[in-house]
């Protein structure tokens, strides 16, 4: 199958995260530090040989974690700096998991401490301060990562980005294919039959929705 652009092309009217990131700095006056490996997603998966799943996803740890530890590592003295990190009261269950895996600096959960914040209540506070969340959250999206092609969502999120751009789904659709055919029997998604889980193929997802659509 042919390579296509990692990125689909956006409309300028369109806010990603990085935009929502730039504007909320600009607001609280503090500087931005932007620290990237260089790679994409997909080239982790190459380079390391390992396909990202729901389970398990080196590209976070390999483009995030460990690129911002190496950051904190040269800048940041674990004596008199604390990290905050946006985990909510939903998600109280990975604020033991985080903490270990970033000390010794301190790490402070400020939303887990507001049980009562749900996200529509967050993003609604974000346009009461005059900021614009990223489009991903206006169309339906739980969260605005990787333009929607992330490797930990689910079935649904997948069916939601086939809807709504079906362009992101198709390249990745194609990296996947790529990817099988010289690694074997392995997928972003997974299925469970027969009490059983099995790889579902992005191809396959989008052939049975077609079909579903159809009937």
């Amino acid at each position: 199958m042919p390579e296509l652009s990692e990125v689909s092309p956006t409309h300028s009217s369109r806010k990603s995260l990085y935009d929502f990131l730039t504007e909320s700095a600009a607001q609280l006056d503090v500087p931005l530090v932007r620290i990237a490996d260089g790679r994409t997603p997909f080239e982790v998966y190459w380079d390391s040989r390992f396909l990202g799943n729901s389970r398990i996803a080196p590209c976070s740890k390999i483009l995030k974690q460990q690129p911002a530890r190496r950051w904190l590592q040269a800048n940041a003295d674990p004596a008199n700096t604390t990290l905050y990190v946006g985990v909510d009261a939903s998600e109280v269950r990975r604020v033991r998991g985080i903490r270990a895996g970033w000390s010794p600096w301190t790490v402070e959960f400020p939303l887990v401490d507001e049980p009562d914040l749900t996200k529509e209540a967050m993003l609604a506070e974000a346009r009461a301060l005059g900021l614009t969340p990223p489009t991903a959250y206006v169309e339906g999206f739980a969260h605005a990562n990787c333009g929607g092609r992330c490797v930990r969502a689910g079935q649904r999120h997948w069916l939601r980005l086939l809807e709504r751009h079906p362009d992101r789904f198709l390249d990745y659709e194609r990296r996947e294919w790529r990817f099988r055919a010289e690694h074997g029997d392995v997928a972003i998604l997974k299925e469970r039959r027969g009490g059983k889980t099995y790889p579902l193929p992005l191809s396959v997802l989008r052939q049975r929705h077609v079909r579903d659509q159809r009937h």
